[in-house]
């Protein structure tokens, strides 16, 4: 848990002091766009491994 909130920290800390307002946005939205990209991986990953990779 404390590595997670380490990564929160450096996460809202890498946009503080940043302009413009719209590139913050912009990049906010693009990073959980790729969290999303990368948990849709591991859970095809995993859906698969457990079914045993059947296509």
């Amino acid at each position: 848990m404390g590595r997670l909130l380490e990564y929160k920290k450096i996460y809202l800390s890498a946009f503080d002091n940043c302009r413009p307002i719209f590139a913050v946005i912009l990049l906010k939205a693009y990073s959980f766009f790729c969290f999303a990209l990368i948990s849709i991986t591991v859970y095809a990953f995993l859906y698969r491994a457990f079914t045993g990779f059947r296509f």
